[in-house]
């Protein structure tokens, strides 16, 4: 009696744990089946979704997010935020267009010294996150409003236009087999410049995360940082490096940002922390920390960039568009709190 009795227990706890399970896995497809849904839904929306043309804009468009992102994603998977990428994005815009066209400095120069100008700023809020213990919240909010009033004192205000000839115009509008405009947009194997460089960002990133010691110690700080840190590990050190290194991605999305539009202005980026968050938590990491991953952001990026081709082809106006990208990240939210719970 006992020993059937024991037996019906033991199967009852491996339906409910194969249920768990099953029920675990399935949360964490919800990225995956979120974007296959939405591309199911926008190719009926319209026909003309699927052209080359259509596909490498909303690709181009959601590059400069795609790099920033993954930037956030290292700074969210240590329990930090950062809410400066929106206003250092508009700083390197603003910053490679003067180098470039007030300065007349060559355009690899210029890149290179937007990106190691915004890691110092970067590195100067890191310094207050990681080794001052003040709250990335507080921090980056302070960073925001500095790089913003930085940006608007040295265009004036104005936006700063690149010449026709700068070679930076060529970086973002350009493909990767460099076809006329025409045919780039007729074929599929001219991706654009833009898109390389998000790929190659999150290809490094990823590789980041997967397999060195630094991405599974970023994991585990914002796991269980006083763990980490009683294990002898210098947290600090590596908290400071996921900020510095936002801060190096958000230089490369405003120099996407200004080749693309041809023009560096301090208006730049507005907003943007909040695609990025969202971005990242869509994809399934958690705000708390210690738990995402490059793939899923990737994801959340197209499905935010999705989200919003769906609503221009409805012609949906602008500001009902953020309200509905909040609705949406709370829904997000919610979903991972729940995941969270069926982890406990």
């Amino acid at each position: 009696m006992m020993n059937r009795e024991a037996k019906g227990s033991d199967t009852n706890e491996r339906r409910g744990g194969a249920a768990l399970i099953s029920k675990f896995h399935l949360r964490k497809m919800i990225p995956v089946i979120t974007l296959v849904l939405l591309l199911s839904v926008s190719i009926m929306l319209s026909s003309s979704f699927l052209t080359p043309m259509n596909i490498f804009n909303l690709l181009r468009q959601n590059a400069g997010l795609a790099i920033v992102s993954m930037g956030m994603l290292m700074v969210i998977l240590t329990g930090g935020i950062d809410l400066s990428v929106g206003s250092m994005v508009a700083l390197g815009a603003v910053l490679v267009a003067t180098f470039t066209t007030t300065m007349g400095l060559p355009v690899l120069l210029s890149i290179v010294l937007t990106i190691a100008l915004l890691m110092v700023l970067g590195a100067c809020a890191a310094y207050f996150v990681s080794f001052r213990r003040m709250a990335p919240f507080v921090v980056t909010l302070a960073v925001m409003t500095v790089a913003r009033g930085l940006a608007f004192m040295i265009s004036q205000g104005k936006p700063i236009n690149l010449k026709p000839t700068n070679p930076l115009i060529r970086f973002g509008k350009g493909s990767f087999l460099n076809l006329p405009q025409t045919q780039a947009k007729q074929t599929f194997l001219a991706v654009p410049y833009p898109v390389w460089a998000a790929l190659a960002v999150f290809a490094v990133v990823m590789l980041v995360l997967r397999y060195t010691s630094f991405g599974r110690l970023i994991r585990a700080t914002g796991s269980n940082e006083s763990a980490v840190r009683l294990s002898g590990i210098r947290v600090g050190a590596y908290k400071f490096s996921v900020y510095v290194i936002s801060a190096g991605l958000c230089a490369l999305g405003g120099v996407i940002s200004a080749s693309r539009a041809a023009v560096g202005s301090a208006q730049f980026g507005e907003g943007l922390e909040l695609d990025a968050i969202a971005a990242v938590v869509i994809g399934g990491a958690s705000l708390t920390g210690g738990s995402g991953t490059a793939l899923n952001t990737l994801m959340g990026v197209l499905i935010l960039g999705l989200i919003g081709n769906i609503m221009n082809l409805m012609n949906i106006p602008s500001y009902p568009q953020q309200i509905i990208k909040g609705a949406i990240i709370i829904l997000a939210a919610l979903l991972q709190s729940g995941k969270r719970k069926d982890a406990l």
